[in-house]
This record gives structure tokens, C-alpha cells and sequence, in this order.
């Protein structure tokens, strides 16, 4: 462990593959190797006391069960109680719960807003631009599909007319990947930080983000285009028989891909850390969080969907004020959503929503990385002991956790 913003080792017990280059965490001082120093002679079962002062007078009365004292605040009682985790930054250095994420990724923004908010206004603000420059002159008219039509053609229309919507919405999903790309690098190293306690600047954060963009970028198109080809899979053969078997298999297979989707999503949604604080590959950092999320698949995926949710909600509730003044400013669009007809977005429409789109996005986008890179350290904590390399790195005292599972390897 060392006291950058990344971390390049994996942790006391590395997964399978991992690069052998990087260095393992030491041992610990007082591991001298000796045999244990605990006496053989105990005393007997159940009459252990604390020990009381020599000499004359009352002895210490025997503690009640749950007595620990003011140590104790940190966790339930287990007889003399245990010292609360270290907390030099915006975690408790153990395994969190999820609302200690959620609190986690919300404490980053306000402890670091001012390098948190710099990155993610500035992409919003280019992104936001990009987006509105595309939606006024790139995006064709989409597709008429008959309802009158017979399946089979049905099934053509339906495709052709997803196949334009894709088309039309590339330009969108680029300009938003590359977004991604800035602020995932960026915002990756500022939690990172923010978990030792430490102050960041923007030009620290790029400076230790840069050399992994090339490798983030590869894993932002790859993921995407896994997903699309299982999609592909699953809806080809439908598209290819027609008739009205051929719409039922289609639903079928279109909806066992978007499970088998969803899966790889959850199991692939720790690669980005991996792949920025470890330094692996891209492949490498993909197998890396398959192994974190494996027999934690149910847990991370309800953590990321109340995130989703959350930023979904707060982007709604940015969103709707916006939408409601664009609409008053701009008659045309409205009527043309009233109608039932594709409207054409004027510039008034456009530069309203668009900045509501920028605040949400500013807010947001911060809390959904927060969360991403929170779940990977708290994985790691569970499964490696990274608590222990982190307290190290922070320079505050270790204690041990007996909570089940930490920083017990698993297969």
C-alpha cells in the first residue's frame, strides 16, 4: 500500500491471475514467528473476572454482561466491548452497510465539491452541448410502424425502426462515454483520496487518472459491446424466422438477454476501480471484479439498483422545473407532444432542458461513482482485509474486526 491516490495492491489475498509484479502487503511487526507466549495454565470456565487492584480493600465488581464502556460505542457488546473502527476519511475502515456507501459517496461530494463539482459541471457542460447539437440537426425522423401490419411485418418494421433509433442515438451514447470516461478516471482518484482523509486537487487527480485513460477507454467500449452481442444473440433467431412464432421467440430471447445482460453488468461494475487503483489490464480488472462480486451478486446488484434509483429520482426532481419552463417558452414542442406527433425541438426547448440536464448530471454523476468505487473497496475490506493496508496508509491504529468473512480468502 502506498499513499498515492491508487492503490496498486490488490490486497492480502489477491485473486487468481493477478500480476505478480505488484507488491504484497507486509507482515505484520510483531509477527515474530515464535510459538504462542499464552500460558497453559487457565482459569476455570466461567470464572473469569477482570483483574482488581492488589492490597486491601473491595474487590472489582464483576461486569454485567454488555458492560464495555465508552470503547463500545463502535459496535454491540461482547463482554469487555471492542474500539470503534478508524474513520480517517469518509468511510468507517470495515465492512459497510449500504447506507454507509450511499453516506460515503454523499460525503465525498461535500468534502471534495469543489474538485468533484469542476469535473463533472465541465463534462456535463460538453457533453450537454454535444448532445443538443445532435438532437437539433443529426436525429432523423424514426420510423413509421404500422399497427394494421401482419407479424411478420410487424416484426420487420419494429426492427427497422429500432435500427434507426440506434443509429440516430450513436453520436449521444459517444459523446456520453467519453464523459464517463473523464469522470470515472477522475472522480476514481478523488474517492480515493477521500477514503485516507487526504486533500486532492484536480491536478493531482489527473496526473495519477492519465496514464489509465487508454485502458479505461478500452473497457468503456468493450463492456457495451459484450452486452450489445448477448443482446444480438438473443433476438436474432426470432428476427430471422419471421411470422408469428418468430415475434414470440423474439420476446423470449429478448427478454433471456437482458437477464444474461443484467448479470454481466452486476459481475463486471467493479472493473473500472480494479482497473484504476490496481493498474490491470483491461481483461484483467474483468476477471478481477467477476471474482469480487462472485457469492456477493444479489447484494451489489440491490446497493447499485437503490442507487440508480436515487439518482433517477433526484435527476427527475431537477429535471421536471426545467422541463415545465421549456415547455411555457416554447409552444411548438408542446404541441407537437400533445398531438401525438414527433416534434422538432426549437433552440428555446433545447437550451433549457439542456441545463437542466447539466445540474442533474453535476450532482448525480459524482454519487454513481461514489457508490461504484465504494462497493469495490468494501468488497475488498470483506474479502482481502484492504482495512488493515488502508489504516496503514492513513497512518491510524488497526484494530481487528470479528465480523464473519473479513478478510477471509475465498475461492
Amino acid at each position: 500500500m502506498n499513499d498515492t491516490p491508487g492503490w496498486a495492491s490488490p490486497g492480502s489475498a489477491p485473486s487468481d491471475g493477478q500480476d505478480t509484479t505488484v507488491p504484497r502487503p507486509a507482515a505484520p511487526a510483531d509477527d515474530s514467528g515464535s510459538s504462542s507466549k499464552w500460558s497453559t495454565a487457565q482459569p476455570p470456565p466461567g470464572q473469569w473476572s477482570p483483574p482488581s487492584a492488589q492490597g486491601p480493600g473491595p474487590a472489582t465488581p464483576r461486569p454485567t454482561p454488555g458492560w464495555g464502556g465508552p470503547a463500545q460505542s463502535g459496535g454491540p457488546g461482547n463482554g469487555w466491548g471492542k474500539p470503534p473502527a478508524a474513520k480517517p476519511g469518509v468511510i468507517p475502515l470495515r465492512p459497510l452497510g449500504m447506507g454507509e456507501i450511499l453516506d460515503g459517496a454523499v460525503s465525498t461530494l461535500r468534502a471534495h465539491w469543489r474538485t468533484v463539482l469542476s469535473v463533472s459541471l465541465v463534462v456535463a457542460v460538453i457533453s450537454q452541448i454535444g448532445d443538443i447539437l445532435v438532437q437539433r440537426y443529426l436525429i432523423p425522423d424514426p420510423v413509421a410502424v404500422d399497427p394494421n401490419a401482419s407479424p411478420s411485418e410487424l416484426l420487420r418494421q419494429t426492427a427497422d425502426s429500432s435500427q434507426a433509433g440506434l443509429i440516430a442515438e450513436a453520436p449521444s451514447f459517444a459523446i456520453m462515454m467519453i464523459g464517463t470516461l473523464f469522470t470515472t478516471a477522475i472522480l476514481t482518484m478523488v474517492i480515493s483520496r477521500s477514503v485516507l482523509g487526504r486533500p486532492v486537487t484536480l491536478a493531482e487527480a489527473w496526473a495519477e487518472a492519465r496514464p489509465r485513460l487508454l485502458p479505461l477507454l478500452g473497457l468503456t467500449v468493450l463492456v457495451p459491446l459484450i452486452s450489445a452481442a448477448a443482446m444480438a444473440v438473443g433476438i436474432l433467431p426470432g428476427l430471422l424466422i419471421g411470422s408469428a412464432a418468430g415475434v414470440a421467440l423474439t420476446f423470449l430471447g429478448a427478454l433471456a438477454a437482458l437477464v444474461a445482460v443484467v448479470w454481466l453488468m452486476i459481475s463486471l461494475s467493479l472493473a473500472s476501480p480494479a482497473l484504476m487503483l490496481e493498474r490491470q489490464g483491461v481483461l484483467a480488472s474483468m476477471r478481477r471484479s467477476a471474482k469480487l462480486v462472485k457469492g456477493a451478486w444479489w447484494r451489489i446488484f440491490g446497493i447499485q439498483a437503490l442507487a440508480l434509483l436515487i439518482v433517477m429520482f433526484v435527476s427527475l426532481v431537477i429535471a421536471l422545473p426545467f422541463s415545465a419552463i421549456a415547455m411555457a417558452v416554447d409552444s411548438t414542442s408542446l404541441e407537437g407532444m400533445l398531438s401525438g406527433s414527433t416534434p422538432n425541438f426549437d433552440w428555446p426547448f433545447l437550451i433549457v432542458t439542456g441545463i437542466g440536464s447539466v445540474i442533474a448530471t453535476a450532482i448525480t454523476y459524482p454519487i454513481s461513482a461514489g457508490v461504484t468505487v465504494l462497493l469495490y473497496i468494501d468488497q475488498r475490506i470483506r474479502r482481502e482485509a484492504l482495512d488493515l493496508e488502508l489504516a496503514r496508509a492513513a497512518r491510524v491504529p488497526v484494530h481487528s474486526t470479528d465480523e464473519p468473512g473479513h478478510g477471509t480468502p475465498r475461492s
